[in-house]
């Protein structure tokens, strides 16, 4: 008995040497420059944001190590359970939802409150995986082979376009359509698809609400309506140029602490940052997300596993589609969608979905050389 206890507490710290402790390094450097501008944002203030982060991300962190602690082919024989949770979990915010702003995006658990809409964006992710993994080359080839995982896909998308929350659907339809890339789907495939958007764009447009249409309307021209629709834009690009190339200093902002910057503990924090650090500081930014993405890709190609490839891979696309999408977005290049700046941004939820998902990662990375017949067996 004591003997086999002393095994299992051997195997655990064996698998704990074999974390790859740089990229925790990396997501804790990242997650620590968020609880600063979030200090920033409070006016030098801990509470309301920084130390709930702080301590949603403790335990995201332990969550995250013992997601990548669990044997890689646990995930693959399991795969659907979790994207069905979420899956349930994002239809009940259709019945038991609290609404924010006109949309129903939130679950309402007492202690606090969940989207469902950031698990799924990962869980998404695993069960793609899952069943791309038992797929050969020539099935990857056949159009019947596709219509599982696009029905994969368009459930999570449908329930929340409803709440409704268009950005969010997008992202999930760009993320799978990544992973359909990387598995081996056919590139004129996709411009079949996209042909398809393209003529169904004059349809689709009148049947988006009002907010929606204005959003991309505000992001053609936000000097249209400088003082309403086009305000937050407005001042996230002055907040980006007033900080220079070294920044006006931390909690020096301007614009972030006269409140002139909107949602800038959320969706504007980069601007924030931009501005009291300047060009350097958000170039040193991405300079760091560049390297958490880079080791993402290099422990999807050392995975000898087809699964541990599409896994690793899907969830550092759909890290790159975060910052991508925020970054863009704050500096008027896309629209205005809700997308937080991942393990920067407040926002319980969506870190410990990003810190979940990287223990896929590394998960992945500590049983790399597991060799996984199609079915979860051992090759």
């Amino acid at each position: 008995m004591m003997h086999g206890r002393k095994s299992g507490g051997q195997r655990l710290m064996g698998k704990l040497w074999q974390v790859n402790w740089t990229l925790v390094l990396l997501i804790g450097l990242l997650a620590s420059i968020g609880f600063a501008m979030l200090y920033s944002a409070a006016n030098g203030n801990l509470s309301p944001w920084a130390s709930r982060q702080m301590a949603i991300f403790a335990v995201g962190l332990v969550v995250m190590l013992a997601i990548g602690l669990v044997d890689i082919r646990f995930w693959l024989r399991h795969a659907y359970w979790p994207y069905g949770l979420t899956l349930a979990m994002l239809a009940g915010v259709e019945i038991l939802g609290k609404s924010k702003g006109g949309a129903r995006r939130w679950l309402d658990l007492e202690i606090f409150q969940l989207q469902p809409s950031e698990f799924v964006k990962f869980t998404l992710v695993l069960a793609l995986a899952r069943y791309f993994h038992r797929l050969n080359f020539d099935d990857i080839g056949r159009p019947q082979f596709l219509l599982v995982p696009l029905f994969l896909i368009a459930l999570p998308v449908v329930l929340v376009q409803r709440q409704p929350d268009l950005g969010t659907a997008l992202f999930m339809l760009l993320g799978g359509a990544a992973i359909f890339f990387i598995a081996g789907v056919r590139l004129w495939k996709f411009a079949v698809v996209a042909l398809a958007i393209m003529v169904a764009v004059p349809v689709v447009w009148p049947m988006l609400k009002d907010y929606q249409q204005e959003r991309v309307l505000t992001f053609l021209s936000p000097e249209r309506d400088p003082g309403d629709k086009g305000y937050q834009i407005l001042q996230s690009k002055i907040a980006l140029g007033s900080g220079g190339t070294f920044g006006r200093g931390f909690m020096k902002g301007t614009q972030s602490h006269l409140n002139f910057l909107p949602e800038r503990q959320t969706d504007f924090i980069f601007t924030m940052l931009a501005e009291e650090f300047g060009l350097f500081g958000g170039l040193g930014l991405l300079g760091l997300y560049a390297m958490l993405l880079a080791y993402g890709i290099a422990i999807a190609m050392r995975s000898t596993s087809q699964f541990g490839r599409l896994l690793a891979m899907g969830v550092t696309i759909m890290v790159f589609l975060y910052v991508f999408i925020n970054i863009a977005m704050v500096m008027g290049m896309l629209p205005v969608v809700g997308l937080p700046l991942p393990l920067i941004s407040r926002g319980g939820t969506a870190m410990l979905a990003v810190l979940g998902g990287f223990g896929l990662v590394i998960s992945v990375y500590v049983h790399r050389d597991a060799r996984i017949g199609r079915h979860g067996e051992d090759g």
